[in-house]
């Protein structure tokens, strides 16, 4: 009679283990395959009149104030759409009464002509990336 006890010890334990292995493999896929984020909009009109002159300026290919504009955005928390690497580029928006470069920042797509200055493609984030506001109706 002892056997049962001991093989059902071993059954629950062979079960258990399938349980977990299945459950991490499922959450690695998932994990894998984020869904695209929801990102809200802002007018151009609404911007902070500082956005709107970066943005102005990413139109007009330049010149940039500060060195670190046109560079690489990596998209590392992946706050915007999912994108190839070197899709996205940032600009500096100067936030008044700072001496540094503050936390505000236009990201440009490069779009399917592969040129911020006519992708249509910005986002806004006045957080340092934390989140990220589509900007709409650019003149």
């Amino acid at each position: 009679m002892q056997r049962y006890p001991a093989l059902a010890r071993i059954f629950l334990q062979s079960v258990t283990c399938f349980l977990l292995l299945f459950c991490s493999t499922v959450s690695v896929t998932a994990h894998q395959s984020p869904e695209q984020p929801v990102i809200a909009s802002i007018t151009w009109a609404t911007l902070p009149p500082e956005a709107q002159q970066t943005l102005q300026l990413i139109r007009q290919g330049g010149p940039f104030p500060y060195t670190r504009d046109g560079t690489v955005f990596q998209n590392f928390e992946q706050r915007l759409p999912r994108q190839r690497r070197g899709y996205y580029t940032e600009y500096t928006v100067p936030t008044p009464g700072l001496s540094h470069r503050g936390a505000r920042r236009i990201v440009a797509g490069a779009g399917k002509q592969n040129d911020p200055k006519t992708s249509g493609e910005y986002y806004y984030t006045a957080d340092h990336y934390q989140r990220f506001l589509r900007i709409q109706q650019v003149p």
